[in-house]
């Protein structure tokens, strides 16, 4: 694809899902967003060719130019819309589908402890909002809305609304879900407390024994 349909058609995903954006003009000179997704389509296909130092290159004079760090080694489908951007880092292995949306503060990262695929794989028509962090070699299916600054630690099925910390399934198939334990954080019972009442209760039945055979 040539560099200049590559640019209309980046610019042309930004202009129809941003309602701030008020011409293409706009969109293509000062969106860091549309720089950010464009250039590291310049980039991966120079790491697909093997040429990783110039791929480097362009991904580092991005990340410095717009905040916005994507490997030259990840796979992003079409239509990809950064918005904002400032922050957002997308690791090598990341897989991403298509139609799907990205806000500022976003990780699509690793935790250190695997190898050889290390990144999330996000499915077709995904919205991770601002600051989300998703970590490990997992899948979050099609149709999925991450929530802003859940920490996705697990696999999403598709069509769930996930958030918090860690991330928890709240909706799926537009559905609300209820919590298999509705945990009062207020009145926790206290085991110390439970336990002296347990024992002050025996101490009393000891006493009523020792009366009843004094009794006799």
């Amino acid at each position: 694809m040539g560099l200049f349909k590559m640019l209309r058609e980046e610019v042309n995903v930004v202009f129809e899902r941003d309602p701030a954006a008020r011409s293409r003009v706009q969109v293509a000179l000062l969106y860091p967003g549309v720089k950010a997704v464009l250039n590291y389509r310049i980039a991966h296909s120079l790491w697909l060719r093997k040429h990783y130092f110039l791929a480097d290159l362009i991904s580092k004079r991005t990340r410095k130019k717009t905040g916005i760090e994507i490997h030259p080694g990840a796979t992003i489908g079409k239509n990809l819309f950064i918005d904002h951007g400032m922050g957002v880092v997308i690791g090598e292995t990341t897989e991403i589908g298509d139609n799907c949306t990205i806000y500022q503060g976003v990780t699509l990262g690793g935790t250190g402890k695997d190898k050889g695929k290390r990144h999330p794989t996000i499915g077709n028509n995904c919205t991770i909002g601002c600051g989300a962090k998703v970590l490990g070699p997992f899948t979050i299916g099609n149709n999925c809305k991450v929530a802003a600054n859940a920490v996705v630690l697990n696999e999403i099925p598709d069509n769930c609304t996930c958030v918090g910390v860690p991330a928890r399934i709240v909706k799926r198939n537009d559905k609300k879900i209820t919590p298999c334990i509705d945990l009062d954080h207020t009145h926790i019972p206290d085991p110390v407390s439970m336990e002296l009442c347990r024992i002050h209760a025996d101490i009393d039945r000891l006493i009523e024994k020792v009366k009843e055979n004094e009794t006799l």
